[in-house]
């Protein structure tokens, strides 16, 4: 994806939020690649329509990729999310919700993808409570071909039980450690999109 793209006004509504959560799931992963570090140094900051909600936060995000060269983003992944052992933020969704990782949270989700027809790659090793795979369904369920899966009814469900109940929580817990520069940036913007998404998803009740 070229994440220029995102504040593009030639892309429809539902394309561009198909490709913020794709960008989201790469970023939550792992760190970027050289590609996408690169896109996102030169991406453009300007929303189509002046005081655009995200304007302000993907301006950050870019600025931040600007600011810190790709070993750095690199390493500051490596410092919140990855270590052994416990470490220094969550990015999965039964820790939030539970306290705890494998729990209750997990199961329900579970049976809802099977709902839906899907499944956990098995050569993923992380749960499908990690953040990033939660990214991947609900650009799923935007972009995806099949109408009685991919559709607004699913996505606004599927967002309700299992993004929007921890998703901030997992921001706030990145942008208050320390260690976050780069991963702040893209906590801000992802609870910035998530309140967007919450609005939206509010109209239709």
């Amino acid at each position: 994806m070229t994440p220029a793209q995102l504040v593009a006004s030639t892309l429809d509504e539902e394309t561009a939020r198909a490709e913020v959560y794709g960008l989201l799931a790469a970023l939550y992963y792992a760190a970027p690649s050289a590609e996408l570090h690169e896109n996102l140094r030169a991406a453009v900051t300007e929303a189509p329509a002046a005081g655009a909600l995200l304007e302000g936060p993907w301006s950050e995000l870019v600025a931040a990729a600007r600011a810190q060269s790709l070993a750095d983003v690199g390493q500051e992944y490596d410092a919140l999310f990855g270590g052994v052992g416990k470490p220094e933020v969550y990015l999965f969704g039964s820790h939030y919700l539970s306290g705890f990782l494998n729990e209750k949270p997990l199961a329900a989700l579970r049976d809802d993808l099977a709902a839906l027809g899907l499944a956990r790659d098995e050569a993923m090793p992380e749960t499908e409570d990690h953040v990033a795979y939660l990214c991947e369904v609900m650009r799923y369920l935007i972009a995806g071909d099949d109408v009685e899966v991919a559709n607004l009814t699913r996505q606004r469900d599927f967002f309700a039980r299992h993004v929007q109940p921890w998703v901030p929580m997992m921001c706030e817990a990145v942008m208050q450690s320390p260690k976050a520069r780069f991963y702040r940036a893209l906590a801000a913007f992802t609870q910035a999109f998530i309140s967007v998404e919450a609005q939206g998803f509010d109209m239709l009740a």
